[in-house]
């Protein structure tokens, strides 16, 4: 009953604020939503508009390309498996080497270009579908080829769905990923076959094994040339014979598979119910989840006809914290920095800090992704991300940091390598983020941080910093400085 008196509720709010500007706090929950934690200057652009308006300039401003050079070996060619067969163990080693710090420079050219974009819609979306479409470095290796894909994912971002999952599924990486590349007539492998349909469309429950089946049949073929990394149909490798899948019956490649997936409503409930848990709530309401996936199928797939919908819920924008949602790690760090305008100043020291609160990225847990939502939060990813904003709002901190770490560095033999390697990642993290709390200070509340606050002024820190009340509000006479921390140490700070 205090459910469904909610939702009246909240639906009155929204049909009254439709067309009202959307003020500061409606701007900042919007954004923050849609993007990352934003600064002032993005909400006063957002204020004056009322929420299509302001929806309208979101998806219009959304970039297809990042503005963020990417890193210099892009274009270099592959190590085909041959070749690193052939290489004895020092020269494998190297190339391992060399792997894993591709791998970081490209987590840090990402989270650089999170911070940079004018669209973090954008990135978000690209974040969402790196998600749904999973692929992960340790196994696919070539950092070229995790980048191809990042690419990919950001071009089709707020595109057609359909348009992405036909290029989602002969991209070199997916092929690496999920086996596809090695699938043939008479031995095909049922990976791709089983994830297109459980995590990318359908869902649980809406198919059956000989589906999967019949389907690994229709993807055989579907290949990677070694030498270039990229996608290669073999005809003599492909089963050109009938296959049956979801009922219907026919000669069918993959491409027809996948166009038979798009014809199925469940595609479309699926991929809306996952775009509402990342941007509305964390549970769907069932009657207009299901009216925005029927608009979304009719559309062919348009990706802003849903989006559209669902940053018109009332809840993305509702002064109310029943459906807050729990900030991924990526979206605490790049918003921090943004809302801050602090420097990312070390930014494979970011995507290894990223990584500490447990979002490691081009490298999910498993092709299930990350699970997000409250599974974000837990003991030990809580104190990651409580000791990243306090590091970052302490730079003597920092500085003691480095210290210590020179010290052991001076210290450490070769037994203490491992030590080493792991107080290096500590200072990287502790180092990632320069920030100026002075100028943050000013710029909030006109506040020099040594100054007592007083009632009004703890307000708004809290205002201006948090998308729902704090849990423990900083004191009047409280240090300016002391105020700052205890808002962005808050429990609320980790909601969006």
């Amino acid at each position: 009953m205090r459910r469904i008196a909610f939702a009246a509720a909240l639906w009155v709010f929204a049909t009254a604020t439709l067309a009202q500007p959307l003020g500061t706090e409606g701007a900042k929950r919007l954004l923050t939503r849609t993007g990352f934690a934003p600064n002032a200057d993005e909400i006063a652009r957002y204020a004056p508009l009322d929420r299509r308006a302001a929806v309208e300039r979101l998806l219009a401003e959304a970039r297809t390309a990042a503005v963020t050079p990417p890193p210099g070996w892009i274009d270099e060619p592959i190590v085909p498996p041959r070749a690193l067969r052939a290489m004895n163990e020092e020269e494998r080693k190297a190339e391992r080497q060399r792997a894993i710090r591709q791998g970081l420079e490209l987590r840090g050219w990402w989270l650089r270009e999170m911070v940079a974009t004018p669209s973090p819609l954008a990135e978000r979306m690209t974040l969402f579908w790196h998600n749904h479409f999973v692929s992960a470095q340790p196994k696919v290796r070539w950092a070229q080829l995790m980048y191809r894909q990042n690419r990919l994912l950001r071009e089709h971002a707020l595109g057609n769905f359909g348009v992405l999952l036909h290029a989602v599924a002969k991209d070199p990486a997916m092929l690496v990923y999920l086996d596809a590349a090695t699938s043939r007539r008479g031995s095909p492998n049922e990976n791709f076959a089983r994830e297109v349909m459980e995590l990318f469309t359908l869902g649980e429950g809406h198919y059956t094994e000989r589906d999967v089946k019949e389907a690994a049949r229709a993807f055989t073929g579907w290949s990677l040339d070694p030498d270039r990394g990229t996608f290669v149909f073999r005809p003599r490798l492909h089963d050109g014979g009938e296959k049956t899948v979801l009922g219907r019956t026919g000669r069918f490649d993959g491409d027809a598979v996948l166009d038979i997936l798009l014809e199925q409503p469940a595609t479309a409930r699926f991929v809306v119910g996952k775009l509402w848990r990342e941007f509305v709530s964390p549970q769907p309401d069932a009657a207009r989840a299901e009216a925005i996936a029927q608009r979304f199928r009719a559309s062919g797939y348009d990706i802003r006809v849903a989006l559209r919908e669902l940053l018109l819920q009332p809840e993305v924008v509702a002064p109310v914290s029943d459906d807050a949602l729990v900030k991924s790690p990526v979206e605490l760090v790049v918003g921090f920095v943004r809302q801050s305008g602090a420097e990312l100043a070390q930014p494979v020291g970011g995507a290894i800090t990223v990584a500490a609160m447990g979002q490691n990225l081009f490298a999910p847990p498993n092709v299930r992704g990350w699970p997000g939502g409250e599974a974000w939060i837990n003991t030990q990813t809580l104190l990651a991300r409580k000791q990243f904003l306090d590091r970052a709002l302490s730079r003597a901190a920092a500085l003691q940091a480095a210290m210590e770490t020179t010290t052991m560095s001076e210290a450490a033999g070769e037994a203490g390598q491992a030590i080493e390697l792991r107080r290096r990642a500590e200072l990287a993290q502790a180092l990632a983020v320069r920030l100026d709390p002075s100028a943050w200070l000013e710029a909030i509340a006109g506040l020099a941080p040594e100054r007592p606050i007083d009632p009004a002024t703890a307000g708004k820190l809290a205002d201006a910093l948090l998308v729902v009340p704090p849990v423990a509000p900083p004191q009047p006479s409280t240090l300016a400085l002391d105020a700052l921390r205890a808002v962005v140490l808050d429990p609320a700070y980790q909601l969006k």
